[in-house]
């Protein structure tokens, strides 16, 4: 072989490690953009349009997570007059309701856990015109529920150690005790084990077609978390084009199920319509991106541990 020729040989063997260097070094460097398949998963917010694909100026508010996340906690809230748990002096639960808003019951006394702030929270339940809450609402195992506790649905993350947490959405309280750890009340069970249903009949028509500000929670079958709001009211920032309009019931399917293909959360198992129309509010990363002006019956929070 000629010198010229194994020059050339060489030249080409090292530009071909040196590209298998390069696109290890890239590979490498690329972060996971899929929640789904990333084991350190905890918790993302982001906006999407109704086909359940992230745009900024989106009508969809989302937020998803991982239940069995260690980096995270959870906590239900309801209005209150005193303290969350407080006792009176025949050692009873003390369940003295006071009208709150949205604002108001995530950042009250009873919002903190362990002196962490929420990073995170939904409104949840019904609230009858006694200011109690209609459904079923439970705070670290201390129950807040109404006359509707074992007729609607609820959504829930159980106790126990984080790995072992599960997320539920059920009628009633749940068989298994430790399932019934964090759980808020709602109503408007669009899916049941993998089926969906347009709801719309079972809503009537004014909760169906005009008031149509929605608050929701749903379950894949990997065990993650959807939650949801969209604010048909927003007047900015928002592109009102075809697929970025007010939900109607018929259409939930398309936006949970596409938020989850994209985001690799598996498929939906289960969901669930919070208290709509006046009640919805959305808080992520110290900001409220939704929240209108009735007072609501209960909220579910998230907390992000420091590092």
């Amino acid at each position: 072989m000629s010198i010229n020729k194994i020059l050339l040989l060489s030249v080409f063997i090292l530009s071909i490690s040196f590209l298998s260097g390069c696109k290890k070094i890239q590979a490498n460097s690329v972060p996971k953009s899929c929640p789904g398949e990333d084991a350190q998963f905890s918790i993302e917010f982001f906006k999407t349009n109704n086909k359940g694909e992230k745009y900024t100026r989106g009508i969809n508010h989302v937020i998803i997570f991982n239940p069995k996340s260690a980096a995270l906690d959870f906590k239900v809230n309801v209005g209150l007059s005193h303290k969350l748990y407080a006792q009176n002096p025949k050692g009873k639960i003390r369940r003295e309701y006071v009208p709150k808003q949205f604002q108001e019951i995530i950042s009250d006394q009873n919002s903190t856990l362990n002196g962490l702030r929420p990073i995170a929270a939904i409104n949840a339940d019904y609230i009858g015109t006694d200011d109690q809450p209609q459904g079923l609402n439970i705070s670290r195992g201390v129950e807040y529920s109404g006359v509707f506790k074992n007729r609607r649905s609820s959504f829930g993350i159980s106790g126990g150690k984080p790995q072992e947490r599960k997320a539920t959405i059920q009628a009633g309280r749940r068989a298994v005790n430790i399932l019934n750890y964090n759980l808020v009340g709602g109503n408007g069970r669009f899916y049941r084990q993998g089926k969906f249903k347009d709801i719309c009949q079972d809503l009537g028509e004014f909760a169906c077609k005009q008031a149509t500000n929605r608050s929701m929670a749903a379950i894949t079958n990997k065990g993650y978390v959807i939650l949801l709001v969209n604010d048909s009211k927003a007047n900015s920032n928002i592109d009102f084009s075809p697929i970025n309009q007010e939900l109607i019931p018929d259409k939930f399917d398309d936006v949970l199920e596409g938020i989850a293909r994209n985001n690799c959360l598996g498929k939906i198992q289960e969901g669930i319509l919070f208290d709509g129309g006046m009640s919805p509010g959305l808080f992520y990363n110290q900001k409220i991106y939704v929240e209108n002006f009735g007072p609501i019956g209960s909220v579910f929070l998230i907390y992000k541990k420091p590092k």
